[in-house]
């Protein structure tokens, strides 16, 4: 049986490999499935797409021995973004932003490559990285039929950012007191991210504006990108009155 590590490059994943590797339990490989915004831009914060292909994948076979295989969707965001709907009531219309719910981004952009991958691999055990603190996400349907390292081991989130941090393991895209990775346009993001994107990353968070002028609806259930664009100007306005 191999022993396939599904990993995003974030301090769960990686801890959970290191974790294992450390206490002589077999990793045969990791799989990481890549995103793209565009046919040029990754779904991952800039500084996180350097650090995975420059750092983190020969980190993994220079020190550990596990390769890493690279999936990903025949589409993008922007390509689905702006497919049209074949039948139903919204015929003719583009898809636009995903659904909170059932979003098309991660059906299109990530298990459909992953399915397509797991035939073709065989049959395998999957390592994932799923803190022991994080109880919404052990209980969830399939995980039970995975290796669950930092759960088997007490491992809690922060204990993983520890683990990392030691062993270089730790992505540059944590800096600043971020907690999580994802995809930068992810409509599940705090209102703090979209403000840290429109700050460090300004050519990304245009990019969310054009697409908005083209959504049929909003972006969150209670903002379209403009609204939160609007909110940004706003406080920056306020800010700047006191200093």
């Amino acid at each position: 049986m191999k022993y396939i590590a599904s990993c995003s490059f974030g301090k769960d994943s990686l801890a959970a490999i290191h974790v294992r590797m450390e206490c002589g339990e077999p990793v045969d490989e990791a799989v990481y499935c890549r995103i793209m915004f565009d046919d040029t831009i990754s779904a991952e914060l800039p500084e996180h797409e350097d650090w995975i292909h420059e750092t983190a994948i020969p980190l993994l076979q220079s020190r550990y021995g596990i390769s890493t295989t690279i999936v990903q969707a025949d589409t993008n965001y922007v390509r689905q973004f702006y497919t049209k709907f074949q039948r139903g009531k919204w015929v003719g219309y583009c898809y636009g932003w995903p659904l909170l719910r059932g979003p098309w981004c991660n059906s299109r952009l990530k298990m459909r490559p992953i399915d397509k991958w797991q035939k073709e691999v065989g049959e395998y055990t999957a390592i994932v990285g799923i803190a022991a603190d994080e109880h919404k996400r052990k209980d969830r349907k399939g995980v039970e039929e995975s290796v669950l390292p930092l759960v088997d081991y007490g491992i809690t989130e922060a204990q993983a950012f520890d683990i990392c941090r030691r062993a270089d393991l730790l992505s540059p895209a944590y800096n600043g007191g971020r907690q999580r990775l994802g995809c930068w346009f992810c409509h599940n993001q705090r209102l703090g991210e979209f403000r840290r994107l429109r700050r460090e990353h300004p050519v990304l968070w245009k990019r969310m504006l054009e697409l908005d002028n083209d959504a049929r609806r909003r972006f969150t259930p209670t903002a379209s990108v403009h609204d939160l664009e609007r909110r940004f100007e706003l406080e920056e306005r306020q800010i700047s009155l006191f200093e």
